[in-house]
């Protein structure tokens, strides 16, 4: 099979792109023909080296992946040859991952594709659809009604987090740095979308409260985020998520914290277990179905594009720089 792949961490121009031995399957194994994958800042992060993993050289990068099973193990009983499914959490922890034309992939970690969903459309939304879903359900558990703030509504995560939010009957403030990128939030459904860049953002923000109520859920989606601005806008039991910023360290008042029942949660989604990504899996399903859930993609390339797919998340990703709106795709 051909393949995107690295004989040692370091920059995009790393990957290389060949035959490699095709996947072996165990029992509860299946291989899948890929359709799809997708782009995520992880995977530039494992490639660099910057994220401590043993990796199973030569590497293949990717979480995400939508395509058609080929093959199952003799102990597969979820799936069945010509379904098709999708899925995350390749490319870890020893795994290979998903930039390639065949992966084996345990039937665990692994879901239907709805009828009305196209694969790209599943390879796009895997890892940011399960990262907001743990978050907005299995973490926090967005009620209905409730207020919801996300900082970057048309970014990977942020935009399904207000298009989830909003499915579940929250009112959702976002922010956005540009028109477009703002005109993008409001089709999505977004009640109120702010510019992070205007100065005065911070009053506008508090005189919608004042009229509206505070804030029960803050989604954060900056690597700095700054808890002391957000305290003050937040509603008695309020919940703030927290989903980067490695290295970042956080300073903020913890009285008016522990005194309102505040909540900071983090979470990583590599850390739910396959039977919690199974429930999120379901009903970021149902969202699809009922026309909730649409994922955009901003650029589409082919497999053997990798590397130049990699430099283009970096520069997106670490520089702000980036010539589309949405996921990037590849196809073999």
């Amino acid at each position: 099979m051909k393949a995107a792949y690295i004989e040692q961490t370091g920059d995009p121009e790393n990957i290389k792109y060949g035959d490699r031995p095709d996947p072996s399957i165990q029992e509860h194994d299946v291989l899948i023909e890929v359709a799809a994958v997708a782009v995520n800042p992880i995977d530039t992060y494992i490639r660099a080296g910057n994220i401590a993993m043993n990796l199973p050289l030569p590497y293949t990068p990717g979480c995400d992946f939508a395509g058609t099973v080929k093959e199952v193990g003799d102990q597969v009983t979820k799936y069945h040859v010509g379904d098709r499914v999708w899925g995350s959490n390749q490319g870890l922890f020893g795994k290979q991952g998903s930039f390639a034309e065949l992966i084996s992939v345990h039937e665990d970690w692994m879901y239907p594709i709805p009828e009305e969903t196209s694969f790209e459309q599943a390879a796009a939304g895997a890892l940011v659809s399960i990262t907001a879903a743990l978050g907005l359900t299995t973490h926090s558990h967005l009620a209905d009604g409730e207020t919801l703030f996300v900082n970057g509504g048309s970014g990977g995560v942020g935009s399904i987090v207000v298009q989830m939010a909003k499915a579940m009957g929250a009112q959702v403030i976002t922010t956005a740095g540009s028109d477009e990128n703002a005109d993008y939030c409001r089709s999505i459904g977004a009640d109120l979308v702010l510019n992070y860049r205007d100065p005065e953002i911070d009053k506008q923000l508090q005189s919608h409260l004042d009229q509206n109520g505070k804030i029960n859920f803050w989604w954060e989606t900056l690597r700095s985020p700054d808890i002391a601005r957000t305290i003050p806008f937040m509603e008695k039991r309020g919940r703030i998520i927290v989903m980067a910023g490695r290295e970042a360290e956080l300073l903020f008042p913890l009285g008016p914290f522990y005194v309102n029942d505040l909540k900071l949660i983090g979470f990583a989604m590599f850390n739910a277990s396959a039977t919690e990504q199974q429930e999120v899996a379901c009903t970021i399903n149902d969202f699809y179905k009922a026309g909730q859930l649409t994922i955009p993609i901003g650029k589409k390339l082919s497999l053997k594009d990798a590397a130049l797919a990699h430099q283009l998340q970096e520069k997106k990703t670490l520089e702000g720089e980036a010539d589309f709106h949405g996921k990037i795709i590849l196809t073999p």
